[in-house]
């Protein structure tokens, strides 16, 4: 009797705490408790590990499986994993059969649960589309505001200036308006601009032909 560690994968197809089926294998390494051969011998025989781990090991699936859904198989895999290895090991245990090693190795899902997880994945990311929108429409409304409220202070501003300087600022507005527009008009060509030389009267714009 081989008393050194054996491995062996276990399959088993079950379901899921939301009856989601799931293919799910383990990776198992045992040896026999040496002062218990002559037991192991005379009730198992020489091919106990073929006879005892894959009856506790679908056993053990079976029972931890059922009680996680889907999600949570992929999300607590590590906790899961370590729930197999204490139970089988308990159960192996009692077999007197030693474990020294319980891995999940292989874990899919049914088509209808892939469905599922790209239905959702689908609505999540619509759901966080929404929410940009809803967030840049709150921006957009808020600089509206702001904006609206710059524009009503300028108005006031202006309003208050004409009440204390009358016509006066109309005036100098005008005037700087009608330098912008010589100044540009001065880059034009077949146009020259003389300025009045004694600060009074109208200044020139002459139109002066190219032939």
């Amino acid at each position: 009797m081989d008393i050194r560690d054996t491995p062996r994968t276990i399959h088993s197809a079950t379901g899921t705490k939301d009856l989601q089926m799931v293919n799910i294998s383990l990776r198992v390494l045992s040896r026999p408790v040496e002062e218990a051969l002559p037991e192991i011998y005379r009730t198992l025989g020489t091919d106990f590990n073929d006879r005892v781990l894959p009856s506790i090991g679908n056993e053990v699936l079976k029972a931890v499986v059922a009680q996680y859904n889907a999600e949570e198989l992929l999300s607590k895999r590590a906790h899961i994993s370590q729930q197999i290895r204490a139970l089988l090991t308990e159960r192996a245990s009692q077999f007197n059969l030693i474990l020294d090693d319980v891995s999940i190795t292989h874990l899919t899902f049914g088509r209808e649960f892939a469905k599922a997880i790209e239905a959702k994945q689908v609505a999540q990311q619509e759901a966080e589309r929404q929410v940009f929108i809803v967030r840049q429409a709150d921006q957009e409304r808020k600089a509206a505001i702001i904006r609206a409220e710059g524009e009503a202070e300028a108005a006031a501003l202006i309003s208050k200036a004409l009440q204390e300087s009358g016509t006066g600022l109309i005036e100098v507005r005008r005037i700087d308006t009608a330098k912008e527009v010589a100044q540009t008009l001065t880059k034009a060509r077949n146009v020259t601009y003389l300025p009045s030389s004694h600060g009074q009267g109208a200044n020139l714009l002459l139109g002066v032909s190219s032939n």
